[in-house]
């Protein structure tokens, strides 16, 4: 089946969390995302949903990398969500540690993330 909608999580290689953590940071970021995209964007959730809600998860090297990601979205026109920790358990509060993006068409979606690895 070819896909014609995602979600794409952003990670950090410069933090160096648990597996488990890191797992509870992306699903944050794919609940924010699909849940403003829900209100913002309803025809391109429901195609997302329809479709099985693909998600992949790609690497950048520090937080500085989500920037210039977060403004391509926005001048698109996509959801994308930078995820702040609450820093109970293994880093600081504040620290930005995932940025979801989507979930879109997967044409536009490639034009923010497109270049990255998957993680």
């Amino acid at each position: 089946m070819d896909f014609d909608y995602k979600m794409v999580i952003v990670t950090r290689k410069d933090l160096k969390l648990s597996s488990g953590k890191l797992a509870a940071q992306v699903a944050h970021a794919a609940v924010a995302c699909a849940l403003e995209t829900k209100k913002k964007n309803s025809r391109w959730f429901k195609k997302w949903m329809v479709e099985g809600g693909k998600k992949a998860v790609v690497k950048v090297e520090t937080v500085d990398d989500f920037f210039p990601l977060k403004e391509k979205a926005h001048h698109l026109e996509i959801v994308s969500i930078i995820v702040t920790d609450a820093g109970h358990t293994e880093i600081p509060a504040g620290t930005e540690t995932v940025l979801g993006v989507g979930p879109a068409p997967s044409n536009l979606i490639d034009q923010v993330t497109g270049d990255l690895s998957l993680l």
